[in-house]
């Protein structure tokens, strides 16, 4: 499923990034870029909520 449709980012893509970042919210916001201009930013909303579940492997459930 797609997390992100500005930046084209899924469950796994979020998943894979998040591990390299150690689920850090700042640092997967800046690696996926979410804080980027040419993102609408509504899932950078969400980035603790992501980084959260990366980290317990709920989107690796989901995907």
């Amino acid at each position: 499923m797609y997390l992100c449709l500005c930046k084209g980012l899924t469950e796994s893509d979020v998943q894979r990034v998040a591990q390299a970042c150690q689920a850090n919210p700042k640092a997967l916001t800046t690696a996926l870029g979410l804080d980027d201009d040419d993102c609408c930013g509504r899932c950078a909303g969400n980035i603790d909520q992501l980084a959260a579940c990366a980290a317990s492997g709920c989107l690796r459930a989901a995907g």
